[in-house]
This record gives structure tokens, sequence and C-alpha cells, in this order.
């Protein structure tokens, strides 16, 4: 048997047809355009996703047999608005995870509303990037489209509901929307009715492996597939990446240096960091996890490399970082293009480069980039350790995990052994398990990464690397602080 996961990222859907053994038989990516309408906003056409896994599915079948595939998950980008009208078609585009539009209906939920309320409602507090301060902007400023709004969906559940005609919504996507009630995994009446819509405009929600529904017939004809193929409800990307690379259950981490980078610890419990700065999301195996999230981890290094230095040669470009040269860079890099969220929640924090003298290089800007993003990932790690969490390794995945020397640095930045998985598809990969255990391959999501995910390298973190790091992070750790009232600023 066959079977189709679907991760809908931020610049490509990428697709991989797994077969029944978890050995993935075909990959395919398809490209779709991201629209900066204005500073700091952040937008994309659903259409847009949908035609491009149109496309991509009926390329992943090609030379194989498609009668064998059964099911079908989706893992993808989290919180971006997807509003629909009576007829289901969408009513403006959809504003992303990384839109920073809404800094005073951010602001508003924090305050007015207060964050011990929201935490108490839905165990997070307001971030930019969250679904329901994008309601209020919208009630806002586009009355018009707020008054059309039939269902509120997530980016991933937008290509359920082409493929089976099913609104639905997983509680691990759920969780990110400021809108679910996460520790008894339903919606929160109190913050849909603080952001002026109602429970019939939301979708129903499942489990990450349960099934939402079958590919309609007209649309299994269109993509090749047979008729009856179930639908999982899926996950949230990192709830799926987490899938993807093992991290099940009680006490795991999985770190992913994808265009946003991501701290995820898994628990078979719930629980809220006191402080708000880690997420507390249900996770795709029906349980819970905390999670840091930085907005741009490995776009920075796409930003530098193609933007400023005109080249697509990553590994060129880090070719001359040699090991003396790891905790050694005298150049640094705040890691906050699209603003900030865990921990410091700040949307007007910007990018910069300090330290630069007259003998500073090329390379170690692209270093400096490459341990920014890790100082700023581990700026989450020490939140979770303040709270008790002991981590003391990590699977790793995301595009920015290929890299040997990012690999390195990071292992030597957090001074843990970072574990990097067989199968480096994270997202799609969990997405296709999940569609395993919805269509009775497995008896449960822990079951199926016992049999499947596995191990390729570990990357050990060397001591005096570590130390010389530990000493570079404590500088790091000083620049945000003192640039903060600056960026305000300069916004």
């Amino acid at each position: 048997m066959y079977y189709i996961g679907i991760d809908l990222g931020t610049s490509a859907v990428k697709l991989l047809l797994v077969n029944e053994a978890g050995e993935i038989q075909n990959t395919v990516s398809e490209d779709y355009p991201l629209y900066f309408p204005q500073p700091g906003w952040s937008e994309q056409d659903p259409t847009d996703w949908w035609n491009a896994c149109v496309t991509g599915i009926r390329k992943l079948l090609t030379g194989f047999d498609a009668a064998r595939v059964v099911g079908i998950g989706v893992g993808g980008q989290m919180h971006g608005l997807v509003a629909l009208d009576k007829t289901d078609a969408v009513i403006r585009p959809a504003i992303l995870w990384n839109d920073g539009r809404t800094a005073e209906e951010t602001a508003w939920l924090n305050t007015a509303i207060g964050k011990e309320k929201l935490s108490k409602l839905t165990a997070n507090i307001a971030f930019a990037g969250f679904t329901a301060p994008k309601l209020l902007w919208m009630q806002k400023h586009e009355q018009d489209f707020f008054a059309r709004i039939a269902k509120i969906m997530l980016p991933k559940d937008y290509i359920n509901y082409r493929l089976t005609g099913v609104h639905a919504c997983d509680f691990s996507d759920a969780s990110g929307m400021l809108l679910l009630d996460v520790e008894h995994r339903r919606w929160s009446k109190e913050m849909l009715e603080i952001c002026g819509v109602k429970e019939a405009q939301m979708p129903r929600l499942f489990e990450s492996y349960e099934i939402i529904g079958s590919v309609k017939p007209e649309i299994a004809a269109i993509l090749g597939l047979p008729e009856g193929v179930q639908v999982a409800a899926g996950a949230g990307d990192n709830a799926a990446a987490a899938v993807g690379t093992g991290v099940v259950g009680e006490g795991g981490c999985n770190i992913s240096l994808g265009t946003s980078g991501t701290i995820f610890i898994s628990s078979e419990s719930f629980g809220v960091d006191p402080h708000n700065a880690l997420h507390a999301f249900c996770h795709a195996d029906g349980g819970w996890h905390l999670m840091g999230c930085m907005l741009s981890a490995a776009s920075c290094n796409k930003w530098l490399c193609e933007d400023i230095l005109h080249t697509a040669d990553y590994a060129a470009e880090q070719a001359g970082i040699t090991e003396d040269k790891l905790g050694n860079n005298r150049v640094f890099f705040l890691p906050y293009l699209m603003g900030e969220r865990s921990p410091i929640n700040d949307v007007d924090a910007r990018g910069c480069f300090i330290g630069m003298r007259m003998d500073t290089a090329r390379g170690d800007f692209v270093q400096a980039v490459l341990e920014g993003v890790s100082f700023a990932l581990r700026d989450s790690f020490e939140v979770a350790r303040s709270l008790g969490l002991s981590v003391d390794r990590s699977r790793l995945c995301g595009g920015g995990a290929k890299s040997p020397l990012w690999r390195t640095i990071l292992a030597n930045v957090l001074n843990i052994p970072l574990d990097i998985p067989q199968t480096e598809e994270g997202p799609g990969y969990g997405a296709a398990m999940l569609a395993m255990v919805g269509t009775g391959a497995y008896d449960s999501v822990r079951a199926c990464a016992d049999a499947l995910c596995r191990v390729r390298e570990t990357v050990e973190p060397d001591p005096a690397i570590a130390a010389r790091y530990e000493a570079q992070y404590r500088k790091f750790k000083k620049i945000y602080p003192t640039m903060k009232n600056l960026f305000q600023e300069i916004k």
C-alpha cells in the first residue's frame, strides 16, 4: 500500500509517496509565490497551494500504481488565516504565520484581556502570528470581508477541504490559533466571543491521526487516485515533523531548522510555561508539547546568500569556515528579520550585524548568521531548562539541518548531541505516518514511530568548541536588550 504525505510549507509544497514499510518511493516539490503587500505583511493565495498540490500529486504518482494509495496526510504551516464565504470561496489572501501587522491587536489581547486570562483560556498569550489577532485586525480594517466569513480555516485544512469537502482541523494546528482550550481539546467559547466569531464558523476538531473523510470522486479523478482514499486530519508542521522524527510520548525533543526554527518538547501530560515564553500546544500523538518558535531560521541564511550575496551555493559559502573559527567569530547577527516570537515576543525587533572591522570577511557574515540562529534557538532552550525540563539530546530536521557545518555549530551552542533521522522529510513523513495510523496500518502514533523512525547519525558537541560558544552566547544575550528601544524608533 502507498500513503501520500504533504508538507504545505511557506515557499513550496513537498509531497512524499511512502510504502507500508515506511520507505519513501518518490518526492515532488512545487513552488508558489509569497506576497509582501506592505512592510511586515506576509500573504499567500490558498488557490496557489491547491494548484501546487494537484500538480504535485500527479507528478508524484507518475510511474507508480496509484490504485495502491489508501491514505493521505497533510502537515502544514500554522496560524495562517484562511477565510471562506458561504459558498466556500476564499474571501481574501491568507494572512500567514510570519505576518506582523497585528501588533495593536496582539497588545490589546495581552493587556485589555490580559495574559493571565488568555493563558487560562488557551494555555498561551497572544503573539502577532497567531490567528486570533488576525481576526481582530480583519474585523477592524476589512469589515466587509469579516462580515462575509462563514468558515475560518488554517492552511493545511484548506487542502483537506478541497480533497474531501469537510471543514476540519486537528488539535495540534488549532492550538496555534489562540482560540482553542488546549487542556480540554475544545474551542474556547469565551475566546471566540472576544474575537467576534461563532463556533459554527469554526471547523470540526479531530485528533491528527483520525480520518476526516475520503477524497471526493471528482477530485480523485483529477488527481489520478482511486476512489475511497482516506484523508487524516493531519497536523501543524512542527507536530508533524516531531512525529516524522519519532518525537512522541514523554520527554522527546525535536529541533527544526526550516524557514522558521523551533524547539519542540513532547509530553504525555498538559503543562504551561508560567512565563508564556514557550507555547503550550496539543501534540499530534494525542498528548501535548511545549514549543519555542523563532520566525526566521534557515530563511536568514537564504536571505543572506541569495538576496545579498547573490548565490545559491550554500556549501561553497560555508566551505572556508573551518573548525578553528567556531566560537571565535567577532561578528554577531540578530536573526529577527520578521520580528520575533519566542521568547521575546517583539514584532518590532529586526535583524542586524554587529562587530564588523576592516578585516571582516564575507565568510564571517555567513558564519554569524548560522551562529545567530543557533543562539536564538538556545534562548528557548534556556527557558525550557528554567522550567526544570531536562533535554539532554534532540532530534534535528529541516532544510538547515542538511548543512554539516550548521549541525556542528548548533550541537556546540546547545552542548547536547543531535540525532539526525534516517528520513529527513520531517513534516511530510510525519503526515504520511498519521495517514498510516488513521487507515489502520498501526494502532497508534507511538507504535508507528517505534517501527519507522531511525537515527542515521549523531553529531556530538566538542568540549573545547562548546566552551567557546558558551562565552559567545553570553555576549549575544546582551545585544537585543541593548537594541530593543532603538528598534522601536526605526520600525
